[in-house]
């Protein structure tokens, strides 16, 4: 099947509220469970009512949260490629993608089982805690660093799934891997009494499960379809030198996400284990909802891409529109969610007294956290769509220089509120700097079409 070849799944009419929603629906329901396994493992733990096993697992999680954000152009990259194959009706590239995400998650894994000393030692040297809660989070690390490679791999398959607009598919692989993971932590830590280390081998096996499948459904997905790997294609010089221009810039705008989240909790380690637990609970409240609108970040990915992809600017409007209208409702159900459970929420959490209180203390600035981050994660998911990640790169360094410089500030006179505030503010930079980039995305998206096309 040549580059050329018709799409499987042609784009036809316009977009509507349904169409968006079987997207944006099943993924939501699927996101939803990634930061629900923090939550089943801060509680299982908490029922241990020593606070430093909650804090390891936050500093080991945000260990590897560093580490695969990093790769997290795995996803987005691929899912920004896949669509605009898909949405031109090129199957070959849309096989030919699969394979190149495949290949680099494939080797930067292995590296770093390869590099997991120098790693380990970096990071606990940046993510300073206690004797007690480093001896412990260092346990998780030598674990889970063993599912490298699979946790890649699933992150290309599923980029790749959002891509063609498969989110059943997405949908079904997520479930696989959240589910086993949290049914493995449970199982380990209350019935084996494993603790700290039963939590990193539960999603490690859990990793492995999904990325197998994964790999499998992709495999069926092709023959299908039809289509096969053209190492020409793969290899092609253009093909590749795109690639990994976007793939650069998502990793330089990941990181710096990273190093503003990670920035936050060292800092809050470095005040105290209870803080720190305090803290690590409410990140919780910030994942869910981040999971929640990321649905319609995704759905706008593989819409929008497919709409450039296409040529057809009347269907990037419709998807823009939708898919930011219904993040917009969904923040607000959230945010008044937080404000009238967050106390029952974060008692289900922890037993400790002092972690509730501490956590209570600082709950409001979860309660904002969705209607103020709304808006940046949506124009994430319309710029990794159009492939527009220079801009993307640029308005991440230029948020995270504001973070830093709000932090100086506002810590100093107002402790971890202010730590909060700083978070709040990045949010706000995020979106309004990528905003006023928008317009500019549309013209050079529809006005590059032939080029697009063409490659």
């Amino acid at each position: 099947m040549s580059a050329g070849s018709p799409s499987a799944r042609p784009i036809d009419g316009p977009l509507g509220h349904r169409q968006v929603l079987s997207v944006a629906v099943p993924i939501i329901l699927s996101n939803v469970t990634t930061p629900l396994i923090g939550v089943v493992d801060t509680a299982v733990l908490g029922q241990l009512g020593d606070p430093r096993y909650i804090g390891a697992v936050a500093l080991g999680a945000m260990i590897f949260n560093m580490l695969y954000w990093a790769f997290s152009f795995l996803r987005m990259g691929t899912t920004g490629l896949t669509a605009q194959a898909e949405g031109g009706g090129r199957s070959a590239d849309v096989a030919a993608t699969l394979m190149r995400a495949l290949l680099i998650a494939a080797a930067a894994g292995g590296g770093l089982i390869l590099l997991q000393l120098p790693i380990g030692a970096l990071a606990f040297w940046l993510l300073q805690g206690s004797d007690a809660v480093e001896a412990s989070a260092h346990s998780y690390f030598t674990i889970r660093i063993w599912g490298a490679p699979a946790a890649l791999i699933n992150f290309a398959v599923l980029g790749w799934f959002i891509g063609m607009g498969r989110a059943g598919t997405a949908f079904a692989l997520q479930i696989l891997l959240n589910g086993t993971n949290a049914g493995l932590d449970a199982l380990f830590v209350m019935g084996l009494g494993l603790e700290v280390e039963g939590v990193a081998l539960g999603t490690v096996l859990a990793e492995t499960l999904a990325a197998a499948c994964g790999l499998w459904l992709a495999r069926r997905e092709l023959r299908r379809r039809g289509a096969t790997f053209r190492r020409d294609l793969i290899l092609e010089a253009g093909a590749l030198k795109r690639t990994f221009a976007i793939n650069a810039d998502i990793m330089i705008r990941t990181l710096s996400v990273v190093l503003v989240f990670s920035w936050f909790t060292a800092q809050s380690a470095s005040q105290g284990d209870v803080l720190l637990a305090a803290n690590a609970i409410l990140l919780h409240f910030t994942q869910v909802a981040a999971y929640f609108l990321d649905g319609f970040a995704f759905a706008a990915e593989s819409f929008v891409g497919r709409a450039i992809g296409a040529g057809r600017r009347t269907r990037y409007r419709e998807a823009v529109r939708i898919t930011t209208l219904w993040a917009v409702v969904f923040s607000l159900g959230l945010s008044f969610a937080y404000w009238v459970g967050g106390g029952l929420i974060i008692d289900a959490m922890t037993v400790s007294p002092e972690v509730r209180e501490m956590a209570r203390t600082y709950l409001p600035w979860a309660v904002f956290v969705p209607v103020l981050g709304v808006v940046s994660y949506q124009l994430d998911g319309i710029f990794i769509g159009a492939t527009r990640t220079a801009d993307l790169r640029n308005m991440m360094l230029l948020s995270a220089a504001v973070y830093f410089a709000a932090w100086a500030v506002l810590t100093s006179a107002f402790d971890n509120h202010g730590l909060w505030a700083a978070q709040m503010l990045f949010f706000a930079v995020r979106g309004v700097t990528l905003g006023l980039r928008l317009p500019a995305l549309e013209r050079d998206a529809f006005r590059e079409q032939t080029t697009v096309l063409a490659r």
